[in-house]
């Protein structure tokens, strides 16, 4: 391909302006394997670094092939990856590399350092619609994209659940919207706002990632701190640090409110109605919306117990959410994983005034968990749960069988990350459903 058949003219500028310069891109993930498909389109001849933690061997076949058979690609790979950015001068950074780095805070101070989602911003001739929040936006990304389809408008859907952004530049013309979930590590440092912003909640979530609570807000904020008067805000109006943020936009703001799955149709309505779609195709495209799965996803009802599905659950906000939005019928709650440093007060005290009467806890945060609820239970002279420590999937829902009557709720809301003794969400999600299906049988 050469420049000249680019349809997004806009490419010109960044070919002249990195034609010459050393690039290198840092993390060979989902976004990173677009990235550098997106730089050999445009830069066919030309010797591009790649660094990964991870060795080669550690990658999988196809990578592992690309990365060994392309002259044109220099490997840093390894422990020391990061020591290569000095000979660069362009560092496209994969969003889960962390920030505070000494190196990455160097290229950072030196302005050499940019990401798939300010390259997307800084050259996408339509207009982008981003969402974001600590929960929900995922859902909400795609009713948004759903209901700007059911109106036939020419929607692309992008980011942390949709495609990579960057191969999109080339087809993309001024008649495009783009519907972008992002999330705050593509928010950082980011100086552009898109022309609708989205922005859900605010929790305390990825403190192992920034400094502090306040790092990550700021991180948010970038959703809406560059809009103009002719931009529009769709934000929670219940939410107290979103409120915070709100104060400080030149856009039009409007203001929405609801718990849970209702939050994000709210949402979702709220830009259909910027786009004049009639109430009758937003409504039919919310009709039509199959919730994604392990968020609140009701997997079915097995020997009489309805099991739930929250695998995405990672902070306590979201668990007590699931609780008020399942109501008293939730008799078994599994909860516990990777310690964050998150506080489980709140959680607890929501807990003993349920009807929640078993409680399967994993580790770590189980154990805080426990120790949490013993101390509110002092406090609220309330009577404890039954519990069961473990770190088996099969042991835990077996348990669970075992425990929850008929009629009632087995509810799968962890309110941590996953990472403890699961790869991901996804595993642990999917471990839960297999194991309800398994002993559905015996």
């Amino acid at each position: 391909m050469t420049i000249d058949e680019f349809k997004n003219k806009n490419l010109e500028s960044l070919w002249q302006n990195w034609y010459g310069a050393k690039i290198l891109i840092l993390g060979l993930g989902k976004e990173g394997l677009d990235t550098l498909n997106f730089l050999r389109k445009l830069f066919p001849e030309k010797i591009i670094g790649v660094g990964d933690r991870q060795e080669i061997s550690n990658f999988q076949l196809p990578i592992f092939n690309l990365l060994k058979r392309n002259k044109r690609i220099k490997l840093h790979l390894g422990k020391n990856y990061l020591k290569a950015i000095k000979h660069y001068d362009v560092v496209i950074k994969s969003p889960g590399i962390p920030i505070h780095l000494p190196e990455i805070e160097k290229a950072f101070r030196e302005g050499r350092i940019t990401s798939q989602t300010e390259i997307f911003f800084d050259n996408c001739p339509g207009k982008i619609i981003g969402i974001t929040g600590t929960k929900g936006k995922s859902t909400t990304t795609s009713l948004i994209y759903a209901i700007l389809k059911e109106d036939g408008i020419n929607a692309r859907f992008v980011g942390n659940i949709g495609k990579p952004a960057l191969n999109l530049l080339f087809s993309a013309t001024e008649k495009d919207f783009f519907v972008y979930e992002l999330s705050s590590h593509q928010l950082y440092n980011l100086k552009k706002s898109p022309y609708i912003a989205v922005l859900l909640n605010i929790y305390q979530e990825h403190l192992d990632y920034y400094k502090n609570f306040n790092e990550y807000k700021y991180a948010k904020a970038n959703i809406t701190k560059y809009q103009k008067k002719d931009d529009f805000f769709v934000f929670n109006s219940k939410d107290k640090e979103v409120r915070e943020i709100t104060k400080k936009t030149k856009a039009n703001k409007i203001a929405i409110k609801g718990e849970y799955y209702d939050l994000d149709i709210a949402a979702a309505r709220a830009v259909g109605k910027i786009f004049k779609i009639s109430g009758t195709k937003i409504e039919k495209a919310i009709k039509k919306f199959k919730p994604l799965p392990h968020r609140l996803e009701n997997i079915g009802t097995y020997k009489g117990i309805k099991f739930y599905n929250d695998a995405l659950s990672t902070i306590p906000e979201t668990a007590i959410a699931a609780l008020d939005y399942l109501k008293n019928d939730v008799q078994t709650l599994f909860l516990g994983g990777f310690d964050r440093g998150l506080k489980f007060e709140k959680l607890a005290s929501r807990i003993l005034e349920s009807k929640i009467r078993n409680l399967v806890l994993f580790p770590t945060t189980g154990t805080r968990i426990w120790k949490a609820l013993q101390l509110a239970s002092l406090v609220q002279c309330k009577k404890m749960p039954k519990h069961f420590f473990t770190n088996k999937m099969n042991n835990a829902v077996k348990w669970a069988y075992e425990n929850t009557d008929r009629g009632k709720i087995c509810l799968l809301s962890c309110a941590s990350p996953s990472f403890s003794i699961f790869k991901d969400y996804k595993e642990k999600g999917g471990l839960f459903k297999k194991y309800v299906r398994l002993y559905a049988k015996m």
